[in-house]
């Protein structure tokens, strides 16, 4: 008999009490790694010891900051050709192919090589954002911590993506986008057993995080009034544009990607050509240099002018995806967020000048912009809105925000197959679910899919009764196995045509000797999902239906084939146009 399924179990309790333990650790890495990038910013760009988190735009090298990425790219070259190939680039599509195809297996290397690497890569002024990095560790972390314990994969799955959860949240003090981050980009599901662990993570995450730097939000703003519908109408089409902008910023991101690989170098060498790109677009403009979160929060404060703005986000685009292009480790989430808010602020700044009667705030618009381009260019829809609000406290952007990022995933799909997460592993060859949707087999009771008219034998039939039955070739007769019930109806076993056609036993044999083991039942009121998994479980293609309240009276027989014919009327509801209403009218 399969089981019936439960949401929840007391496994659930110690994974959420691992995750919870999770959620700590990966919170204090968080604080290390942005001290040892501050460490690493004060060591090139000022000379000096200091785990403060600063930015390096304020240097006085001239020139020579031209070379400082080119240095610290081929420290990361270096590191990725003897160290792990693992850490090159952001580390959110890495650790989905490891769930996809490795059952959430990190090597542990990339517990410490990532999170040292993305260091020097970003405190030697690259374009990056710590959030990718910290959130590759803490899933790596959880993945390490999981492979040391007994659990199923499904659960390793959890406690990666409650370490990746933590990781965000603790950098950004946002646990609720974290965790739809993680449900839309590593768990590919919405489950109570894994969503409770992450959520969990998250919070002990976003604690330690207030404990250690307060709680104010990420990105301070001036409040923001309840926009018109008016202005709401001109932000759903500014994230349009935003949309078709993400396009191109995730194309061009892989088309330099496309052009390192035909460089006749080895591969370890390009970090240092993308830093020397770095290196000239810093020297021209210094705030495209580092993680930039004071880029953002100048954007949304609208501290910058519209000058400023434009060449942030074309200098900050040119200048990250070069570097990420070239294989250097770090992250996307900061940048995607500079280069939407900063064309939103000026788009922004320009409608509020030409055009007042919109009524539209720059700094709304740089919000929504900002989230619309990551929204855009990863499909984590969800994840954009909510994290924008989070990171500012804004109630009244929740709106603008919803139908921008709506609009802004609406044209990605429409003109991307992929995402800049997974272009890289579907070019591997690596599936990726872009749909969670409910499972349909499960939806579905074994009553209202089983055969009924069962072809069954008595238990006292002789073998010579059968043989002659089953050579009359009739329809009934052309099965491969037949349920066996006594003289009262209650089901006996299972025997298959082979067992009847077995040349060892005498014509005047009973059925019943055949029997060899207890039948493989399901009961009418278990769904379809629950009858596969048993039928895999047993290796078998049929299971005899037994009754609710009766279990030894057989009312049905369940087959591979009443399976697939099931998912009929899914493919009908999907696929086939129909008009009733219409319809019933012209009769009328």
């Amino acid at each position: 008999m399969p089981r019936q399924f439960r949401p929840l179990d007391r496994r659930v309790l110690w994974i959420s009490f691992v995750a919870m333990l999770l959620g700590a650790a990966v919170a204090l890495v968080a604080k290390a790694l942005t001290a040892l990038i501050g460490l690493f910013t004060n060591l090139a760009f000022y000379g000096r010891w200091s785990y403060a988190f600063v930015s390096p735009a304020g240097n006085h090298l001239g020139k020579w900051v031209i070379v400082v990425p080119a240095l610290g790219g081929i420290i990361v070259g270096l590191m990725a050709r003897w160290g792990s190939r693992a850490i090159r680039g952001h580390g959110i599509p890495e650790a989905m192919e490891q769930v996809l195809l490795n059952e959430s297996r990190i090597p542990p290397r990339i517990t410490w090589l990532k999170p040292i690497s993305s260091a020097i890569a970003i405190g030697t002024g690259g374009p990056f954002g710590a959030e990718g990095p910290i959130i590759a560790t803490g899933g790596a972390l959880g993945s390490l911590i999981a492979q040391w314990m007994h659990v199923t994969a499904d659960e390793r799955k959890t406690l990666l993506a409650a370490g990746a959860a933590a990781g965000m949240a603790a950098v950004f003090s946002a646990p609720i986008s974290a965790v739809l981050l993680a449900i839309e980009l590593l768990l590919f599901e919405r489950r109570a057993r894994s969503l409770i662990p992450v959520a969990l993570a998250a919070t002990v995450g976003t604690g330690i995080r207030y404990v250690l730097e307060g709680n104010q939000p990420m990105f301070p703003m001036p409040d923001i009034a309840t926009p018109s519908l008016t202005a709401l109408v001109v932000y759903v089409l500014l994230g349009l544009l935003v949309g078709v902008a993400s396009v191109g910023v995730t194309r061009l991101t892989y088309a330099i990607e496309d052009g390192f690989e035909k460089l006749p170098i080895h591969w370890m060498w390009w970090p240092a050509l993308g830093g020397l790109v770095v290196g000239v677009v810093g020297y021209f403009m210094p705030l495209t240099l580092g993680v930039g979160y004071t880029n953002i929060a100048a954007t949304l404060g609208g501290q910058l002018g519209l000058g400023a703005m434009l060449g942030l986000c074309l200098l900050k685009l040119l200048s990250w995806s070069v570097a990420l292009g070239s294989g250097t480790s770090g992250g996307t989430l900061a940048p995607l967020f500079t280069i939407g808010g900063a064309l939103g602020g000026a788009f922004g700044i320009v409608l509020a000048t030409s055009a007042p009667g919109l009524q539209v705030d720059p700094h709304l618009a740089a919000l929504v912009c900002m989230a619309a381009i990551f929204a855009g260019a990863s499909r984590a829809f969800l994840t954009s809105v909510v994290f924008a609000f989070e990171t500012t406290q804004q109630p009244h952007a929740l709106l603008p925000l919803l139908g921008a990022c709506a609009a802004a995933y609406l044209i990605s799909g429409l003109m991307m197959r992929n995402t800049i997460m997974t272009e890289k592993i579907v070019r591997r060859g690596v599936r990726v679910p872009s749909d969670y949707a409910a499972d349909y087999l499960d939806q579905i009771y074994v009553r209202d899919a089983c055969s009924r008219n069962v072809v069954s034998l008595r238990a006292g039939q002789t073998l010579g009764e059968i043989r002659a039955w089953l050579a009359s070739a009739g329809v009934a007769a052309k099965h491969q196995g037949f349920p066996v019930v006594d003289a009262n109806d209650q089901l006996v076993g299972v025997v298959t045509r082979r067992q009847l056609y077995d040349a060892t036993l005498a014509e005047d044999s009973v059925v019943r000797l055949l029997v060899q083991r207890a039948p493989l039942v399901v009961r009418e009121d278990h769904t379809l999902r629950e009858a596969a998994d048993h039928m895999v479980e047993c290796d078998v293609g049929r299971l005899v239906v037994v009754s609710k309240d009766a279990p030894h009276r057989m009312v049905g027989v369940i087959t591979r084939g009443d399976l697939l014919a099931a998912h009929a009327r899914r493919l009908r509801e999907a696929r086939e146009l129909s008009r009733h209403l219409g319809r019933k009218l012209a009769k009328k």
